[in-house]
């Protein structure tokens, strides 16, 4: 019998634990826990917006190198606002990017990037990267369909209003198009939402 095994933290290491207390915060992460004990350790927790899983560091949390945690993945369904919202507090993300060449996101100097979202919007092709003071490097990815399997298809959720209104957006102009098929007003417009809401998720075949 299997267990659920739930990812809920990872840890990053870092330098100056107020430092980077400092640069969490001021992306708007929640501040979840600042443990310090007699004996020298400390946990810091935050969790960035929408997200189920969080970061810690801290004191005497890790024999990890400040600035090793590479490649660490942030979602998103709209990576440009990602990156303007980044930028707005402080990050200094990099242009959105999609790879040249397979595994290009996860290089450190940049090469084989192409400038931009991938062609014609590709779900996990998007992509922007940012670091925090010791050089943990983030990648954020634009993620708009899933892959199927990656999800059960009977449940859809959303982590946040902003992305549940990202694909409500992304179902109003499918049915946009579905009206121009059909000739005329489509008086069941939330069943056919839904459906396509679900099925975007789930990676299962979209309705026309």
């Amino acid at each position: 019998m299997l267990v659920d095994m739930k990812l809920e933290v990872v840890v990053i290491p870092v330098a100056d634990v107020d430092r980077s207390k400092a640069f969490y915060a001021g992306l708007g992460w929640r501040l979840d826990a600042d443990f310090p004990f007699d004996n020298g350790f400390r946990v810091v927790q935050f969790t960035p917006p929408g997200a189920p899983c969080s970061v810690q560091f801290g004191s005497n949390i890790t024999t990890a190198a400040p600035g090793s945690a590479q490649g660490m993945y942030l979602v998103v369904s709209d990576v440009q606002a990602a990156v303007d919202a980044l930028a707005a507090h402080g990050a200094h993300p990099s242009e959105v990017f999609h790879p040249g060449a397979p595994g290009a996101q996860f290089r450190p100097d940049g090469a084989d990037r192409v400038a931009g979202r991938a062609d014609d919007g590709a779900s996990y092709g998007s992509f922007a990267t940012f670091s925090d003071p010791d050089g943990n490097r983030w990648l954020v990815q634009e993620i708009t369909t899933r892959l199927p399997g990656r999800v059960d298809a009977a449940e859809t959720s959303y982590a946040s209003a902003a992305d549940l209104a990202a694909a409500m957006h992304r179902a109003s102009v499918a049915h946009g198009e579905h009206e121009k098929r059909i000739g005329h007003a489509d008086a069941d417009w939330p069943d056919w939402y839904a459906r396509y809401m679900v099925a975007e998720q789930a990676g299962t075949e979209l309705p026309t």
